[in-house]
């Protein structure tokens, strides 16, 4: 093996410093007496300082990429500034609102309507909504625009049952001057048990919860009351109702003078259509035009228009509050859910007490069956439906 033999199989070659590359001898008068090799190349000059070296490399391993850890988070990310003010902005909304409506049921208006000794039992909930021809609230000059007479009556020109559950929303209304047991009193027409009981100031929604739960075997659940000017307020307040009138109708006892045909009723024209009696149908045209207004009402009152729309929303709520009487036992949510359920009444039933002899005795067989119907939470037979 030669020298430049030993250079390729990885020792240097004679004559040659470590790391020089091949091919460039090293002259003679750089080897040392005996011929051994320096221990650097090029010597170092006199007086030239030390060469500078470099520390010793020690052996990094080279980076490996990390395996991921089971179980393990990611670095959590700063979330946005814009998603954070928007999260504040809705938090402040959120707080507004339901301080809102905490002050809307606090100022509800209350009463004992229904009476903690009642034994009646049904499925499902039922409402009784009841409105009352009170004038007690009402100016002289509003009693005149109105033609509402005198401010002496306690009676309830509306009387209606409305049935949610498992089977079809069901409303139901009684004709005012159904001959009924009032209990503590006989026989009488229903809207006077109002009055006999002590008006809304006494123990006037109490007896008449009474009275229809004896009637009809069913349990009533909640109780709201509107008056004359409750409707006027609250019809102000949504900028009118939108409905569909069936026929021409022109009653100077009512300040009532409609044309046939879909319109926006205003407070004035909405109060005496639900009031008038002008009508070859008479009473039960009546409860039929009551149930229209109503279902229109409050399907405008939960509409987007109304709901959405901040100057409706507060100037209704503050209507609302001072405008409806409720049981003790109910809040501004249970309003909620019948707003919500009058809206089903399109696609559920709608009906009148079927009567015998046209408004003062109900017919008990069909009656029975339509009350017998909604105490079990179904749907009435076609049979037992009124007009």
């Amino acid at each position: 093996m030669n020298g430049d033999d030993r250079g390729r199989r990885g020792g240097p070659a004679p004559g040659r410093p470590p790391g020089r590359a091949p091919g460039r001898p090293l002259p003679r008068t750089a080897l040392l007496p005996g011929g051994e090799l320096p221990q650097s190349w090029p010597p170092p000059q006199q007086g030239a300082p030390p060469p500078r070296q470099s520390p010793p490399r020690q052996d990094v391993p080279a980076p490996r990429a990390s395996a991921p850890v089971y179980g393990a988070r990611p670095p959590a990310r700063r979330t946005p500034r814009w998603r954070r003010r928007i999260g504040a902005v809705l938090i402040v909304l959120l707080v507004l609102v339901v301080g809102f409506a905490v002050y809307i049921d606090f100022t509800l208006g209350r009463t004992d309507a229904l009476p903690a000794s009642s034994t009646a039992s049904s499925k499902g909930t039922n409402w009784l909504i009841v409105g009352s021809d009170s004038r007690q609230q009402l100016t002289e000059a509003e009693r005149n625009e109105y033609a509402t007479g005198d401010e002496s009556s306690q009676l309830t020109d509306t009387i209606m049952i409305l049935h949610t559950g498992s089977g079809p929303t069901t409303l139901v209304s009684v004709p005012r001057d159904s001959l009924v047991n009032i209990p503590g009193f006989g026989v009488a027409k229903i809207n006077s048990a109002y009055g006999k009981g002590g008006g809304p100031e006494g123990g006037g929604p109490e007896l008449l919860v009474k009275t229809v739960e004896q009637a009809t075997g069913l349990r009533i659940d909640h109780y709201a009351e509107i008056g004359f000017l409750g409707i006027v307020n609250v019809v102000d307040a949504i900028g009118g109702v939108y409905l569909c009138v069936p026929e021409s109708i022109k009653d100077p006892k009512a300040a009532l003078n409609i044309k046939a045909g879909c319109q926006t009723l205003d407070k004035a024209t909405a109060l005496g259509y639900v009031r008038t009696r002008a009508t070859a149908s008479s009473d039960f045209g009546r409860v039929e035009r009551q149930r229209a207004f109503l279902s229109a009402m409050l399907q405008k009152i939960t509409g987007p228009s109304v709901l959405l729309n901040p100057f409706r929303l507060v100037p209704l709520a503050t209507q609302l509050s001072s405008s409806i009487t409720v049981d003790r036992s109910d809040h501004v949510w249970n309003l909620a859910q019948l707003g919500l359920a009058m809206r089903g009444i399109g696609s559920g039933i709608s009906t009148t007490v079927p009567v015998a002899d046209g408004e003062v005795h109900w017919d008990k067989k069909r009656a029975s069956a339509l009350f017998q119907a909604l105490a079990n939470d179904q749907a009435p037979p076609e049979k037992a439906l009124g007009p």
